[in-house]
Order: C-alpha cells, then sequence, then structure tokens
C-alpha cells in the first residue's frame, strides 16, 4: 500500500509539474477568480486549493486536442415530462381535407399565396404538376432572394429530381398525402447529402455534412419537394450571416430577425409555401412575429433534431413557418417523432381535427399580461374580442412570470451549453471570422460562459425543475392560453418548460410592420393548440394579408 501511495504521490507532483512549467496561474489569480462568483476565499482556502486547480488545468489541457464534433451529445438529457405525467399513446388517422373547386389563377403569381392544402388540392387533381409548381417557386426564388437576402443555396437539381419523381407517382395513383409534390425550404442548419450546411457562418460556409437530418427525410418521406435553404443568423442568432442581413418582406429597411430568418421572410414573401425553422430562445416566434409569418414552435423533444446544428442540447427545437396554422398542422404532422438518434425526442400522437369545436376547450388569456396594455384598442385586446365573438368564455389567468422566474436561468443555461457546443470555435480563435462581433453577439457571449462555474449551471436546471412544476400546476386548467408575444418573461419559462407556442400575425403597427399574437399550449397539446389557431384565423383573416411588392 505505501508503495502505491508514493507512485500516487509522484505522479501527482508531476502534473503539477508541468501545469506550473505551462501555466501562469497563481494564488492571486484564484482570489481575484472567486470575486467573478461573489465568493471571498481566504489563503488559507486558496492554499488547499492551488494544486487541486493546477492538476485539473493539466487534465484539461489534455482534452483541447480530443476533437468533439457539433453532433457529439451530452450524457445528460432533457425532458419537460415530470413524475406522474400521462400523455395521449395512440395516434388516430388524420383526414386532411383538401378544398374543393381549387382552379389555376388567372394570374400566376397568386399561386405564391395560395394554402399548402389549396396546392396539394391542385396537385392531387393534376391541375398542375409538382414539376411546374417547383420551377414557379425556383424562379421566384431566383428573382427575390437577392432582395431579401433569404437564400443561401437553391437546390435545383435535386428539387426538379424530386419533382419529376412526385409526378411520376401521384400518375401511377401512388398519392402519399398534401405534401406530395410540394416545393418547401429548410433552414440552413440542417444538413442534407450533397449540399453545404454553413449554419450561416463563415467559418463553415463550405461545410458539407454526410448526412440526411431527420426533418429533411421524414418531408422526403412524405413527397416534398426540398427547393432552397434559408439563412439563418450565423450559428442561430439573429438575422445577420455570412453573406449579410435577411430583409423583412414588408420593409426592406428592417431585418426579419432570427434566428429562423430566411425560413420566415422567404415564406411570408411566397417564396415557397412553408419553410423548416428551429427554436433555441425565440428563433421561431421572432421571426414569425416580425415578418407576419404563423410559427409553431413544437414541445421540446417533438422533433427529432438528429442531422440539425447544436446551439443549446437541453432547448433546441424545430418546427415549422407557414402562413396559417392549418398549414403548420398538416407541415408538423409529417415531421413529428423521432428516428432514435436524438436522445431528447419521443414520439407522442398528434390528433389534429379542423372539426374540432374550441368552445368546448379551456381557453385562458393571461390576465396579468393584458392589464398592462392600457390601450385596448391594441391588436392584442382585439384578439380577446374575436374569441368572444366566436362564443368562447375566456378564462382570466395569472401566468407565473418574476415570482416563479426570480433570475435569468435561461442565459446561464444557454450560454453555458453553447459554449460547450462551439468551444473549438472559441479556443481556436475561429470565432474572429464571425460576422458580428459586438457585445451581445456569438463570439463575446461564447467567451463569457467560459467564467459560468459548474455550480451555476446545475443549479439553474434545479431551478429549472421547479418552474416545471409551476407550469404544470399552471396548465392543470387551462388548454391552450393568450399572451401578449413578448409579455414578462413568458418567451424565457415556456422555452424552459418545452411548452409548445404558436405565433399568428394580428395587423400592423402605424409603421406598417406586423403585430402577433402567441398561443401556449399544455405539453404534446399542438393539436388543440393549431385548432384554436385556426379558428381565430378563420375569424379574422391576418394570415391572407401579403406584402404588395411580392405579389408579382
Amino acid at each position: 500500500m505505501r508503495k502505491i501511495s508514493l507512485f500516487l504521490l509522484f505522479v501527482t507532483a508531476a502534473i503539477i509539474s508541468a501545469a506550473q512549467q505551462t501555466d501562469t496561474i497563481s494564488r492571486t489569480d484564484i482570489q481575484t477568480a472567486g470575486k467573478l462568483f461573489s465568493i471571498n476565499f481566504t489563503a488559507a482556502e486558496i492554499d488547499s486549493m492551488y494544486f487541486t486547480i493546477l492538476q485539473r488545468n493539466a487534465q484539461y489541457k489534455r482534452r483541447y486536442p480530443l476533437k468533439l464534433e457539433n453532433s457529439v451529445p451530452m450524457s445528460l438529457w432533457q425532458s419537460p415530462v415530470l413524475p406522474g405525467m400521462q400523455f395521449e399513446t395512440v395516434q388516430k388517422p388524420v383526414k386532411w381535407e383538401l378544398p374543393k373547386n381549387v382552379s389555376m389563377p388567372s394570374n400566376k403569381n397568386d399561386l405564391a399565396f395560395y394554402s399548402v392544402l389549396q396546392l396539394a388540392a391542385l396537385i392531387k387533381s393534376k391541375k398542375i404538376t409538382s414539376v411546374e409548381l417547383t420551377q414557379f417557386f425556383i424562379d421566384r426564388i431566383k428573382k427575390w432572394g437577392d432582395t431579401l437576402q433569404c437564400v443561401i443555396s437553391i437546390t435545383e437539381d435535386m428539387a426538379m429530381q424530386q419533382a419529376r419523381a412526385a409526378d411520376a407517382e401521384i400518375a401511377a395513383g401512388n398519392y402519399r398525402g398534401p405534401l406530395h409534390g410540394m416545393p418547401y425550404g429548410l433552414k440552413d442548419l440542417f444538413a442534407v447529402k450533397g449540399t453545404k450546411t454553413t449554419w450561416g457562418a463563415a467559418p463553415y460556409k463550405d461545410q458539407v455534412i454526410d448526412e440526411d437530418a431527420y426533418v429533411y427525410t421524414k418531408l422526403k418521406e412524405a413527397g416534398a419537394v426540398l427547393v432552397a435553404k434559408f439563412t439563418l443568423g450565423a450559428l442561430a442568432q439573429g438575422d445577420w450571416w455570412f453573406g449579410g442581413r435577411t430583409k423583412n418582406p414588408w420593409n426592406q429597411n428592417f431585418g426579419s430577425s432570427g434566428s429562423s430568418a430566411g425560413s420566415a421572410s422567404a415564406t411570408v414573401a411566397g417564396l415557397v409555401p412553408f419553410a423548416i425553422g428551429t427554436e433555441t430562445l425565440g428563433s421561431i416566434v421572432s421571426p414569425s412575429h416580425t415578418n407576419g409569418a404563423t410559427g409553431l414552435r413544437p414541445t421540446f423533444g417533438a422533433v427529432s433534431r438528429s442531422g440539425g446544428m447544436t446551439l443549446c442540447w437541453s432547448l433546441d427545437k424545430t418546427g415549422p413557418i407557414c402562413r396559417s396554422a392549418e398549414d403548420a398542422a398538416v407541415v408538423f404532422y409529417y415531421i413529428k417523432g423521432t428516428d432514435g438518434k436524438d436522445p431528447g425526442a419521443v414520439n407522442r400522437p398528434f390528433n389534429y381535427s379542423a372539426k374540432t369545436d374550441i368552445k368546448k376547450l379551456r381557453i385562458g388569456y393571461a390576465k396579468n399580461f393584458f392589464d398592462r396594455i392600457k390601450d385596448t384598442s391594441a391588436n392584442e385586446w382585439k384578439v380577446l374580442k374575436a374569441f368572444e365573438q366566436m362564443g368562447v368564455q375566456l378564462i382570466p389567468v395569472n401566468f407565473p412570470d418574476t415570482a416563479a422566474y426570480p433570475y435569468d436561468i435561461v442565459g446561464i443555461t444557454l450560454a453555458s451549453e453553447a459554449a460547450a457546443a462551439f468551444d473549438e470555435l472559441t479556443r481556436t480563435n475561429l470565432d474572429d471570422q464571425l460576422t458580428r462581433q459586438n457585445r451581445n453577439d456569438w463570439p463575446n457571449y461564447f467567451r463569457a460562459a467560459r467564467f459560468i462555474p459548474a455550480a451555476e449551471y446545475v443549479n439553474a436546471q434545479r431551478h429549472r425543475y421547479l418552474l416545471m412544476k409551476k407550469m404544470q400546476e399552471f396548465f392543470a386548467n387551462v388548454d391552450v392560453v393568450i399572451t401578449p408575444t413578448y409579455a414578462g418573461s413568458q418567451l424565457a419559462i415556456t422555452n424552459l418548460t418545452g411548452h409548445p407556442a404558436l405565433c399568428m400575425p394580428t395587423g400592423f403597427t402605424r409603421q406598417g410592420l406586423p403585430t402577433s399574437i402567441t398561443l401556449l399550449g399544455n405539453l404534446y397539446g399542438e393539436a388543440n393548440l393549431l385548432s384554436v389557431g385556426r379558428a381565430l384565423q378563420l375569424n379574422t383573416g391576418w394570415e391572407e394579408v401579403h406584402p404588395e411588392k411580392f405579389k408579382y
């Protein structure tokens, strides 16, 4: 035993010696670092810690040369499900009723703003072929893509091949459903074999990933046709990417917000019938609000993220950006579920019906948030009036806010995980190549995150658990809740707890820019959420208003 102890002592001394030779960590550094965490160490405590810190620093250095691809997951996994929760387990048949008597418009440009089901009716009835429709949207992308700076790559050859295959199957009587032959776009953080996957960032602008993302595979199985990969703010932040800034189709002097910038901008401008986006903290909701799209942020884990760029393992979500809630329902139905490659994803039923009587649902509104909007003529209040006119008995509820969310849990979570996901970018100084270098941009954000103690990250997750329990209690009495999109800490809270959200247009500001409302649902409650959203849109029609410039 004495020989083993001497050996371990020798090894420890060697590690410390090596650390001291290659490092400049001093006892004073430790004292100063403690102030970053609001801890004051005594001289004796520092003396005790000193050699342990040197040892750990030496171990960190052993990790640095070890390659970790962005696709390598953590062994710890977030689930929005709390003990005792129960959900539907049976997927019932969902019948998509294609509208009858849909005809080709006299002005072909009007096709740009047909709904998914209207276009599906044209394709199924062979009034237009997938090849013709695909070429139509590719031509629009070529015409308007540069204006909006929303396109990273046009997948024309692939699209025409997929469209020809769709036409052949439909001609043979093998119709797969409403997405068969339907053009669409992907946010360019999803890998597709044979294409570049740039993540919107200069260091990765020539990156090719030999993988097909889950969401692309599911849409391909549904017969959909990929026509373009759209811009995202660099590494899924904002609307600035390595080629410029994605524009708002309502006013090109403004950005489209992000990070699903191109997906929202292109959909609203009629460059595609729908596109796929992702959200970590607002990246579907924010561009949907800003551009006037209808964006669904599904429950955390409702759609597998395999083949997509990881920003934050416990927060990233994949969802559709469309022009209506019904379109979003169609797309979500075909992309939901898991391939087993994303440990955070599950396969839950989505029993949506266009015939749902929303008056039988418990629909609440966040009274504490609405009361802050003193102008009762504001578009948010008009939403409540629209539901009341439909005969819905709205339930006033107080949305958990400051008391349930006393500090920036989401900031600590996102910063810690994102800095780990892009550790190599920071350590190799590749972050210098990112287009944006301001205080709130990723390079500085990742660097600052290095100073978040592991204990603070872990305790943030413990507070997150308490927040999840609070939201479980909140949703026990309601099926859907109406809230102003950016009210209080709602966006942060629901991203942390994994609850689904539907952001929809509600009109315009005096400056002519879109306004929105957000509906929140129970975990895996997308069916109710989209039914309520569809009913609102049938009774208001704001999703039918399109930017004039792009009608031609």
